[in-house]
């Protein structure tokens, strides 16, 4: 019998990076960044750990980095602090878990997993998101010190993908969202079907972008519907749905996408997207730029 594939697909963001505004230096150690990210997510599932699971690990490796806008290094709300949404999904059960307008966890993808896990509920946002990481004693974010030290270019959110040996497909969103956005603006990283989905036998997707577009389009709902419904492959999925319904009312941004054959996809429309992968031939990817 031959193995079950495994592949993983993360994500840093898409945005205006270009070899003009990110220094070469920045560059490179960014991409080791995400290689080692990526080669240890697929190192845990080729050990037999869930995609769940392992979507989260590397999603909390991003959080942790300070330099992508989600966990400690998130950009700061109107008034001057952080507000961060994550979601992650299981699609293997389509069970999700997702936290809005969190403002004293650590790690957000983590908490949106315990949503998950520990009650009946799918969305909790503020406080009362907040109160529960505080009851399950989930590190606080304090005033860190980032893994990549600080930059000026454009951050982005960040996000996993995954399928691992027993034939479950899963994805995690996070992000601090825009910078000087509105208190308690949310955008599309929490809401599945639009910045985060992931159902077996069909894509894992985890999206970066101008949120509110995503929204509107219910982004990656839509692709894995054109693959379900119209039997498109992931990529004609993908590009069709970018087209159709993101870039035809203004759009920017990218998806990562994982398939059920463990093929790693990557589409963006903006000058660069931090990203890396490994499908299932064990092939690497790690890139910015176009």
């Amino acid at each position: 019998m031959m193995a079950q594939p495994i592949a993983v697909a993360i994500h840093g963001g898409a945005g205006n990076m270009t070899p003009e505004n990110l220094p070469s230096e920045k560059a490179k150690q960014i991409e080791a960044y995400l290689r080692d990210v990526v080669e240890e997510a697929h190192r845990l599932l080729s050990e037999g750990r869930l995609a769940l699971e392992v979507v989260e690990i590397a999603v909390r490796r991003l959080e942790d980095a300070g330099w992508f806008d989600a966990g400690i290094g998130s950009y700061l709300n109107e008034r001057g602090f952080i507000e961060m949404d994550a979601s992650i999904m299981d699609g293997k059960t389509r069970r999700t878990g997702a936290v809005a307008a969190v403002r004293g966890v650590r790690n957000p993808i983590t908490l949106a997993r315990l949503v998950m896990e520990r009650t009946s509920h799918v969305f909790i946002v503020g406080e009362g998101a907040d109160s529960l990481a505080r009851i399950w004693a989930l590190p606080p974010l304090r005033n860190e010190v980032p893994t990549i030290s600080p930059g000026v270019v454009t951050q982005g959110t960040v996000g996993a993908v995954a399928l691992d040996k027993y034939g479950n497909l899963a994805a995690a969103t996070s992000t601090g969202g825009i910078a000087g956005k509105k208190v308690s603006r949310v955008g599309d990283s929490p809401i599945i079907g639009a910045g985060t989905y992931a159902e077996n036998g069909v894509i894992a997707l985890s999206a970066t972008g101008y949120g509110e577009y995503f929204i509107r389009s219910v982004l990656t709902y839509d692709i894995a519907a054109r693959i379900r419904y119209a039997k498109m492959t992931p990529a004609a999925a993908i590009q069709s749905a970018f087209k159709e319904r993101l870039e035809s009312i203004g759009g920017t941004g990218g998806v990562i996408a994982v398939s059920p054959q463990g093929e790693v996809f990557f589409h963006f429309n903006t000058s660069g997207m931090y990203r890396a992968g490994k499908d299932s031939a064990g092939r690497l990817t790690v890139g910015i730029y176009k």
